[in-house]
C-alpha cells in the first residue's frame, strides 16, 4: 500500500485503548512529578537512563544526532505517552534527547519501581506492552508521514493526534497552547505553512478557533488523510 495515499491507523478509534493513568494509580506505583518549560530539555543525549517518564501534559520532541552534528526527530509525543523506557531494555545512558515543545508535567518513575510493578501485577504488565507496542506502531507512522506526505497531510494527522482521536476520544477537545510556531515544529515545516493550511482547515470547517483563543479539532479533518 503507498503510505501516501493510506489512512494512518493511528488516527482510527481503538475500543480497549490504555488508561495510563488509572494504571499508575491502581498498580501503587511510587512516582514524583516534574514540570518543564517550553524549549526545556526533558533529558538529553547520553545523559544517564534512570527512570521512565508518563507525559501527563504537553508535548515533547524526541530528537537524536549524530556523530556528525545532524539531527533527526524521532517522533512528537503528547499526553498519556510514555517515554523514557530504553532504561528498561538494559540503556545505561539515554539514546537521545527529549525536549519540551509546550508547557509539560510528566511523572517520573524510576527503573526499579517500574520493574517491581511490572513483574508483580501481570494484568498490568500485559496492558503496559500492548500500550508500549501501539505506541512504536506511531512512531513508526510518524517517520513513514515525514518521508512519503505533503506538510497538508502531516499537519491534519498532527492535529488528530492532539486531539487524541487515536486514544478513542469521541469529544471534541479544546486545545490551548498551540501555536503555529509549535505545530511547525512538529511537522517539520514553516509557521507560514502551517498557516495556510490551517486557515483552509478552518474556512472547510475541520477546525475552529474559540474567543478565548482555544483551538477545536474536527474528526472531519481525517479527510485529508484520505485524499
Amino acid at each position: 500500500m503507498n503510505p501516501k495515499n493510506r489512512k494512518s491507523s493511528a488516527i482510527s478509534s481503538r475500543k480497549d485503548s490504555f488508561d495510563a493513568q488509572e494504571f499508575l494509580d491502581t498498580a501503587g506505583v511510587a512516582k514524583r512529578v516534574k514540570e518543564f518549560n517550553k524549549a526545556e530539555v526533558v533529558y538529553a543525549q547520553g545523559d544517564v537512563a534512570t527512570n521512565v517518564l508518563y507525559l501527563k501534559k504537553g508535548l515533547v520532541r524526541l530528537s537524536v544526532v549524530s556523530e556528525g552534528g545532524k539531527e533527526a526527530v524521532v517522533a512528537t509525543l503528547g499526553s498519556g505517552d510514555f517515554f523514557g523506557e530504553g532504561c528498561l531494555a538494559g540503556q545505561s545512558v539515554r539514546m537521545g534527547t527529549a525536549v519540551a515543545i509546550s508547557e509539560v508535567t510528566a511523572l517520573l518513575i524510576e527503573k526499579a519501581e517500574m520493574f517491581r510493578v511490572l513483574h508483580e501485577q501481570q494484568a498490568l504488565s500485559d496492558r503496559f506492552i500492548a500500550f508500549m507496542l501501539a505506541r512504536n506502531i506511531r512512531i513508526e507512522e510518524d517517520l513513514i508521514d515525514h518521508l512519503f506526505n505533503s506538510c497538508e497531510r502531516r499537519l491534519a494527522r498532527a492535529l488528530l493526534l492532539l486531539a487524541q482521536y487515536d486514544k478513542g476520544s469521541t469529544e471534541e477537545l479544546i486545545l490551548s497552547q498551540i501555536t503555529h510556531d509549535t505545530l511547525a515544529e512538529m511537522v517539520g515545516s514553516t509557521r507560514s505553512r502551517v498557516s495556510v493550511f490551517m486557515s483552509k482547515f478552518r474556512k472547510l470547517g475541520f477546525i475552529h478557533y474559540t474567543r478565548t483563543g482555544g483551538l477545536k479539532i474536527y474528526r472531519s479533518l481525517s479527510q485529508v488523510l484520505e485524499e
